[in-house]
């Protein structure tokens, strides 16, 4: 592991908890926290022990968007920041289609880059009172990070329309509400770090071959058809099955005590 001056690492077992370090500023997004968050990424994928990450952040809030201040240095001289926020959008595809599960726990505000990257992770936990939302209009912003691909799938069309054309945040209880079900959890903040490491140590209990399948199935079917997504799932199945040796754990389970047994899974 290498922590960083503007994230820190620490091991639960087999769950990584990568910590965003920028409380000053909420944590808002340079290029030297990106940077940091993909290295502990890569640490984290390569490391056998681990097998599962939580992504959180220190201070207040869990991450407030792209430091504005940041964005007005590089657009200085009639230049723009796309080049930096090509890298926050890699980031973002990079937490979905990681081979590892990944938890964000979310407390305080995660706006703008901070709703990109929570909704780009494949489980949400947050405390009921966290402000969350796109926000990109209310600076004269537009996203570049997710917010007009992901939120539509994850949260729906309706609220994600309401988030992304009024800028307004929501409290995260009313959210999940709103958009039926995510954050998938809500509780008290003082619950919010217990919740999240108990989900992800939950998502290691499946880890395995297949959950890491399954994962990348997930991030490439919302934006193909219908025929072509069926056709990719039964194309990975064929090469799961011929890949990893399903059969022997196929036997194990039919062969359990009939008393232990849960239900079938398809």
């Amino acid at each position: 592991m290498n922590p960083s001056d503007v994230l820190d690492v620490e091991q639960s077992g087999p769950v990584r908890v990568l910590t965003l370090n920028r409380p000053h500023r909420r944590n808002a997004l340079d290029a030297a926290l990106i940077d940091a968050v993909d290295a502990a990424l890569t640490n984290a994928e390569t490391d056998p022990d681990t097998q599962a990450i939580v992504l959180r952040g220190a201070g207040k809030s869990f991450c407030a968007g792209a430091d504005l201040r940041y964005l007005l240095d590089l657009g200085a001289d009639g230049a723009t920041p796309t080049a930096f926020l090509r890298t926050v959008s890699a980031l973002a595809t990079r937490l979905e289609t990681s081979s590892l599960p990944i938890v964000a726990e979310l407390h305080g505000h995660a706006v703008a880059g901070g709703i990109e990257l929570a909704l780009a992770c494949d489980i949400v936990v947050a405390a009921d009172s966290t402000l969350i939302g796109d926000g990109h209009i209310r600076n004269n912003l537009m996203p570049a990070a997710g917010a007009a691909v992901r939120m539509p799938h994850v949260l729906g069309q309706a609220t994600a329309r309401r988030l992304a054309l009024t800028g307004e945040l929501m409290r995260a209880d009313h959210l999940a509400a709103t958009s039926a079900g995510w954050p998938h959890e809500v509780v008290p903040e003082s619950e919010v770090t217990a919740a999240a490491l108990r989900i992800a140590h939950t998502l290691t209990d499946a880890h395995g071959p297949a959950q890491t399948a399954y994962k990348r199935l997930l991030a490439r079917t919302p934006t193909m058809s219908a025929p072509d997504a069926l056709a990719l799932e039964l194309e990975v199945f064929a090469q799961h099955w011929t890949t990893h040796d399903v059969a022997t754990a196929l036997r194990k389970f039919v062969n359990r005590p009939t008393h232990s047994r849960t239900e079938q899974p398809a």
